[in-house]
């Protein structure tokens, strides 16, 4: 008997022991199959669209959980939490000028990542060139989340406390404490 047939069927029992199926168990070797098909290999279509449309992508999470409400879901929940007309504008204006800086970064962001997907699909990937473009790609995410979280920095000022606790509360954060006494007009 070969070592592999004495100790194949042991790995899989004891994954299987462990809550795994022998289907799971292969799988956690694959955790990237399917994907060296992506136009981008890095990135997901969910993560270049998120990309070409501006969107947030979780990136002001910071001052999401923290109560600095955002444009986009202010906008959606604008009945609610009962924004006046000229809080609707100006916070439509602030969501237009992120968005547009947000896509303009999006589109810089994935041409870089294309770059460097690119330096590895033609067998050309050198440390200095990979360097230069990650690290270029990581100071063009920190301009991206910065233009989102500054959006939300824009919008708090124009917002009551009562209207951050009830736009906290519709998005399932209210916890009990608002947190708002030391920070601006509210």
């Amino acid at each position: 008997m070969s070592f592999c047939r004495y100790f194949m069927p042991l790995a899989v029992l004891a994954a299987m022991a462990c809550g795994f199926s022998g289907a799971q168990a292969a799988s956690a070797h694959q955790p990237y199959a399917g994907q060296q098909q992506r136009t981008i290999k890095a990135l997901s279509a969910g993560d270049i669209s998120g990309y070409l449309k501006g969107k947030g992508m979780g990136l002001a999470k910071s001052a999401e959980l923290n109560h600095y409400p955002g444009p986009l879901h202010l906008r959606q929940l604008a009945d609610e939490v009962k924004l006046t007309a000229e809080q609707r504008a100006a916070i439509a204006t602030i969501e237009a000028a992120m968005k547009a800086e947000a896509r303009r970064l999006g589109r810089i962001i994935l041409g870089k990542e294309a770059s460097l997907d690119a330096l590895f699909a033609d067998g050309r990937a050198d440390g200095d060139e990979v360097r230069e473009l990650t690290v270029a790609i990581g100071r063009l995410h920190g301009e991206l989340r910065a233009v989102h979280l500054t959006a939300h920095l824009h919008v708090r000022p124009l917002l009551s406390r009562h209207q951050i606790a009830t736009y906290d509360r519709l998005r399932g954060y209210a916890s009990g404490q608002t947190g708002h006494s030391k920070h601006g007009k509210h």
